[in-house]
């Protein structure tokens, strides 16, 4: 299970995965803002994502990130891929993740391959199911990385040697 992280000593890499204009209308017509949606991430297990609106896109964008790392949190890995299967959903996005054999690469759609790729998993398959808003996507990809457990972990777990578990 993922915990959370103190990000403070962690240097981290930063990917923007969307940028969009978004309106309110009031009384005195529409205010126009802009919204960003953003993933940092050490490549050794540690994600985080966050959203940031603003008037401008760059104060959008660091606003972002500065929520994302705040929202950092660690996924078990086995080697370069994860543990096992798992789906995660979110609203109306469900991902699909798969292992692989080393040497397999990222397959994985663009938002998806990006959350992946930052997070260090090298050799993974992944399928978006229902919604391709990034948002979405994204949410429902950390859902899945979060809800990931090792067999050592089952195995404290449950208070039982490992050999016991597999």
């Amino acid at each position: 299970m993922a915990k959370k992280v103190d990000y403070s000593n962690i240097e981290f890499k930063e990917t923007l995965i969307n940028t969009k204009r978004v309106s309110k209308t009031v009384k005195g017509g529409r205010i126009a803002r802009f919204s960003a949606l953003v993933v940092v991430g050490d490549g050794q297990g540690h994600i985080g994502y966050g959203i940031g609106k603003a008037a401008e896109v760059p104060d959008a964008i660091k606003k972002a990130l500065e929520s994302a790392k705040k929202n950092v949190v660690e996924v078990s890995l086995n080697g370069t891929t994860i543990p096992h299967e798992i789906i995660g959903e979110y609203g109306a996005g469900r991902v699909l993740l798969k292992p692989a054999a080393p040497g397999t690469g990222i397959i994985a759609g663009g938002t998806m391959r990006a959350v992946l790729d930052i997070a260090g998993i090298h050799d993974i398959r992944g399928k978006s199911l229902r919604s391709n808003n990034p948002v979405n996507v994204v949410k429902a990809t950390f859902n899945a990385l979060t809800s990931l457990s090792t067999v050592e972990q089952v195995a404290a777990k449950r208070g039982i040697p490992v050999e016991a578990v597999k």
